[in-house]
């Protein structure tokens, strides 16, 4: 291979690839390539805004925002049937999930059961709040933002507890599990 074909070659080599152009009629390649970022899991708590019974929704859109003010977000779809439960609710808690919380997954869902037989206690602002944890941030809503499909809700937190022992529930390319740590 002469010089300049090597040159050639380096060239084409290290043009960027064209990548996909997300394609709002078919989701479906640009929900997989963003399930390929892992994330935790939380369980966002709040009351409903009808008749004060308490809701829960399983999100993995948990950010922090700043620690002066201490602020957090997550979003909730536009779509969620608790979606303006949420986005009307004056306080709220983010329990991040451990691995041996998987359940709640399935017990936050559409068909689930729900707080049916789970042992529940409130925090200041009433909201139901739920023990083992890795990690709870009370909140009262900062603001919320339109944010396509989505609603955006900006937190203060009030108040936060954690835990030291536990392995984080994790989610990734559609599915749950752990995370292995290295001693």
């Amino acid at each position: 291979m002469s010089e300049s074909d090597r040159i050639d070659a380096a060239s084409q080599a290290e043009a960027p690839a064209d990548g996909h152009l997300p394609d709002p009629a078919d989701p479906r390649l640009l929900r997989d390539a963003l399930g390929r970022f892992a994330t935790g899991v939380a369980l966002v708590t709040a009351r409903d805004i009808d008749d004060g019974s308490p809701i829960a929704i399983v999100v993995n859109s948990f950010a922090s925002v700043s620690l002066d003010p201490p602020l957090v977000l997550w979003s909730v779809a536009c779509s969620s049937m608790r979606h303006r439960h949420f986005t009307a609710a004056p306080a709220f808690a983010i329990h991040v999930l451990t691995e041996a919380q998987r359940d709640l997954t399935a017990r936050f869902s559409r068909s689930g059961p729900g707080f049916e037989g789970l042992a529940l206690a409130s925090n200041g602002e009433g909201v139901p709040i739920l023990s083992e944890a890795l990690a709870r941030f009370d909140c009262v809503t900062e603001a919320t933002h339109a944010g396509g499909d989505h609603t955006i809700i900006l937190g203060r937190v009030t108040r936060f507890d954690l835990r030291r022992e536990g392995q984080p529930l994790c989610f990734f390319g559609g599915a749950f599990g752990g995370f292995a740590t290295r001693d």
